[in-house]
């Protein structure tokens, strides 16, 4: 059993910067490690769409190609957290962004535990 609690959404104008953090709390005989970790966006009427993703020990990552070149995706084992730095904002960022965990990896993971979300607005 994973939970998941996103942190430090916000309003940031185009152009700007903005630091999404998600801590675990990890259960069941397993560690933070087990798992690799994405984030996910989902704006107003529309489907909700992968972000990035980072394996278990941070070694790889996998990103988006609308994220590409502006958001980094990072983790902290020790401290059992996940970041995505998002620099160049634009305002079709604007989105409810979630953390996720999944015991595998990459763009066909299935993730089993989600975070409530942190909405993010850039104003234009």
């Amino acid at each position: 059993q994973v939970q998941l609690v996103e942190s430090g959404g916000g309003l940031v104008q185009a152009g700007g910067s903005l630091r999404l953090s998600c801590g675990a709390s990890v259960g069941s005989g397993r560690t933070f490690t087990d798992y690799s970790m994405g984030w996910f966006r989902q704006a107003p009427g529309k489907e909700r769409e992968f972000v990035a993703t980072i394996s278990w020990t941070g070694g790889r990552t996998l990103y988006a190609d609308f994220v590409k070149g502006r958001f980094t995706i990072s983790r902290d084992n020790a401290k059992n957290t996940v970041s995505l730095q998002m620099n160049s904002l634009k305002s079709e960022d604007t989105a409810v962004y979630y953390c996720a965990a999944t015991l595998d990896y990459g763009l066909a993971a299935h993730y089993e535990y989600w975070g409530q979300g942190s909405q993010v607005t850039v104003s234009s």
